[in-house]
């Protein structure tokens, strides 16, 4: 059977992150995809104008309605918003007990507006760290979470890492797309073994999304049956694809979208 894949975060009209990337992601990694609305945004290629936040007990009631009439295979959690939103959704998904949590810790947008207030932080930290399977900070939102300065080098991204883990986090995927080089280079540790995931740094400005990508794509494949280390693998393959894709779409002035579904469209035109 299609698995289901359940995001649990905010949208963007726009189409290039949250659940819209999410649910772009899931169908093309041939996933049902399902989404319960942390937040409503007002944003575009160029940045965020506006942020409007639901009732908690409202985030909590939609969760509560997939969960009770739907099999999930998988749960991916993006951005919150606030801290009482945070409670909510981690009280109703260790009620719940899903399979398998990626938390993707979105703490600001691709064009750096903040998507989160005071106190999102330390209770992701509290009480979403000891319910995902894989927790996969950028190098500033790593920063953040751990204390620590944003990470230069492999053995900073490793001691971030480690902070998250004695933190709570059960694995830890610090990805490094914004770190400049030739290649993006993304750092794996669970405590007893550590990974770097490397593919060749694609030159395109339409990286809107990335980070909701990776983290959805690394869902779907586990809910597909994969490994966690091989779902990583399989979603940073993904993503790269859909970066080498990303300038057939015209998309904004700014930061466009990335390509998620680059094996079925192809570009035409008319003679």
């Amino acid at each position: 059977m299609i698995p289901n894949i359940l995001s649990i975060a905010g949208s963007d009209p726009s189409g290039g992150a949250g659940i819209q990337a999410d649910l772009k992601t899931f169908a093309a990694l041939g996933c049902y995809g399902m989404a319960a609305i942390t937040a409503l945004t007002a944003q575009n290629t160029r940045g965020v104008r506006g942020l409007h936040l639901p009732p908690p007990e409202f985030v909590g009631a939609q969760i509560d309605a997939i969960f009770e009439d739907i099999e999930v295979a998988a749960v991916k959690i993006g951005m919150l918003g606030s801290a009482a939103i945070v409670e909510t959704v981690a009280a109703r998904l260790a009620a719940h007990g899903p399979r398998a949590v990626v938390l993707d810790p979105v703490l600001a947008a691709t064009s750096g507006d903040p998507l989160a207030a005071s106190g999102v932080e330390q209770a992701m930290i509290e009480r979403l760290f000891p319910l995902a399977a894989l927790v996969t900070p950028n190098l500033d939102e790593a920063a953040r979470l751990s204390g620590l300065p944003r990470a230069r080098d492999a053995a900073e991204m490793r001691a971030a890492a480690e902070r998250l883990h004695r933190l709570g986090a059960r694995a830890v995927l610090i990805t490094g797309g914004d770190s400049g080089g030739h290649s993006s280079d993304d750092l794996y540790f669970d405590g007893a073994s550590e990974r770097i995931f490397s593919a060749p740094r694609v030159a395109t400005r339409n990286t809107h999304g990335t980070g909701c990508t990776l983290s959805s794509a690394i869902a779907a494949y586990l809910g597909l049956g994969f490994a966690l280390p091989e779902a990583i693998g399989a979603a940073k393959a993904y993503l790269t694809r859909a970066l080498e894709a990303a300038d057939e779409l015209s998309v904004g002035g700014r930061h466009g979208p990335l390509n998620h579904f680059f094996e079925l469209w192809r570009p035409t035109s008319k003679a």
